[in-house]
């Protein structure tokens, strides 16, 4: 059990994420759980706080969650985030109305509290701010024996608390950006009113899971789809460290990956890698290729691959024979999105939380990163050994290439884009483009063209050059990146790459357009 928790219950709120990062952050530990939680599970997780999450409803309407009263006399500190605020005011005897004005967006806000002795916003300069809201309801009143501690033009109560009873509410959003205090706001919340040390860190976490993995998984076989990405690599690593040769990790080389990325994970895991554990490589390039012969449309291609790579997988899982744990390279966002976390909605579906092989024979499915973020991932991995190329490895997706390449996929294109994406990387990298901020990447479009090359003309590809500064995928913008650095990316790549005699770079955003080209 963790010394110090922070339970955020999620009554649908799109920033739950957020918060629990932002605590995390503050070196305290935090899990997301659904609002549906008792008062009585939540007693028996021995949280040192609990956190509510906004959410898109009104705390009248009949399907709105809800909580049980009881929740705010547990003794355990509450803050409440817009939705949030709200159901405490309305649970505990306050008013909530249909704002006259809907606040959305920046907001000026004066925080009555900073200069009154609140903890909740102690340290915080008490002169008019900036605070991010979103919200169409507000609390017109708040309870008995709370006091206004935050307020803006339109919103009386834009803070409120009962420092007695530990129970705080704010209605805007803190755990944004866009609040400018609002990470100071949730560190006084987890580490003054909650009393949290701030001690939790990875290399602690690392221990821990360990020693968990070892008492769950005792003498049993475990069997890993190692993918080379850097989920499944630091699960493969954390499990190897767990339970040693009990652990076979099977890596399918569909022929689908970046330039000596196969070798690369072979290095690392492989007999002379510096991992205790089996390692199956299977290299099934030419099946793949086989398959997609062919095949143009991006879905039909996804489709392919993904119930190839399960064919080949279940095949060498027979010859492994019966394990006892399938181990999955899950993570907190993955389980989060997948609603089964958090009891909110599915927003899509995940490859590690719903598409379990059906043909291979084990008892239970172990997942020792299922709590952690990405950037924790990042973090166990160097804990552990493995090197940094691979821990802050570019995402990359399921299909590999399959989904760089517009058209059918050959060998011969495979090659092409291999080759032009690892100059792209190498000219990235050589003009210290920070590419850990977005996705980088060469794809090659159906696009055949008249060139000039020497003497002769030629009718070859073009390559498009896609880079993306994102924080969390669902949009993206095109990195500016410099003229210079193109200009040495086309050159290299119409000069080295045989087939290649164009170089476009892609500038489309997302929205309108996805991530990949495909």
């Amino acid at each position: 059990m963790v010394k110090d928790l922070i339970i955020v219950l999620d009554f649908g709120g799109q920033y739950k994420q957020l918060i629990a990062r932002r605590v995390r952050e503050c070196n305290v530990y935090c899990e997301i759980h659904p609002y549906t939680r008792t008062p009585g599970e939540i007693l028996a997780m021995h949280p040192k706080g609990i956190i509510l999450t906004g959410g898109p409803n009104s705390v009248y309407a009949e399907d709105s969650p809800t909580c049980d009263r009881a929740l705010f006399g547990l003794g355990i500190p509450v803050l409440g985030i817009c939705y949030g605020s709200q159901l405490m005011a309305h649970k505990l005897g306050g008013t909530v109305k249909t704002a006259p004005v809907s606040e959305y967006g920046h907001t000026k806000i004066a925080l009555d509290g900073a200069d009154s002795g609140s903890k909740l916003f102690g340290g915080i300069s008490p002169a008019e701010n900036t605070c991010w809201m979103s919200h169409t309801d507000y609390i017109a009143n708040p309870p008995r024996g709370f006091k206004i501690s935050a307020h803006t033009e339109n919103c009386p109560v834009a803070a409120m608390e009962n420092s007695g009873s530990r129970l705080y509410a704010v209605q805007f959003h803190p755990e944004v950006v866009h609040t400018p205090f609002g990470t100071q706001l949730l560190r006084n919340f987890v580490m003054d009113i909650c009393g949290c040390s701030g001690s939790w860190k990875m290399s602690s976490y690392v221990e821990t899971t360990v020693k968990e993995l070892r008492e769950k998984i005792g003498d049993g076989k475990v069997l890993l789809g190692l993918s080379g990405g850097v989920d499944s690599s630091v699960a493969a690593a954390l499990l190897s460290k767990a339970v040693g040769k009990q652990l076979t990790c099977v890596f399918v080389d569909h022929g689908l990956l970046r330039k000596d990325e196969g070798d690369e994970v072979e290095a690392v895991f492989g007999p002379e890698g510096p991992f205790e554990l089996n390692f199956v490589r299977v290299n099934a390039q030419d099946r793949f290729y086989i398959k997609l012969a062919g095949i143009t449309d991006p879905e039909m291609k996804r489709k392919i691959i993904g119930a190839e790579f399960i064919n080949v997988f279940e095949e060498e899982a027979k010859r492994i024979g019966e394990v006892d744990f399938l181990a999955q390279g899950t993570i907190y966002p993955d389980v989060v999105e997948s609603g089964t976390g958090s009891g909110g909605a599915v927003i899509k579906s995940h490859h590690n939380v719903g598409g379990l092989p059906e043909h291979v024979n084990f008892k239970e499915i172990v997942e020792p990163l299922r709590m952690l973020f990405k950037d924790e991932v990042r973090q166990t991995g160097l804990e552990l050994g493995l090197p940094r190329h691979l821990v802050f490895r570019q995402p990359f997706p399921g299909p590999g290439l399959g989904v760089r390449i517009v058209g059918d996929v050959t060998a011969e294109k495979v090659r092409i884009v291999q080759e032009a994406d690892a100059i792209f990387r190498e000219e990235l990298e050589k003009g210290g483009i920070d590419v850990g901020k977005g996705q980088f990447f060469a794809a090659l479009t159906n696009m055949r063209s008249v060139g000039v090359m020497g003497d002769g003309r030629t009718y070859d590809y073009a390559v498009a050059l896609r880079g993306v500064l994102t924080s969390d995928f669902m949009t993206a913008e095109a990195a500016e990146i410099p003229w210079n650095v193109l200009q040495i990316c086309m050159t290299r790549i119409i000069n080295e790459v045989k087939g290649v005699n164009r170089v476009l770079y892609d500038l489309t955003s997302k929205p309108p357009g996805t991530i990949e080209l495909e």
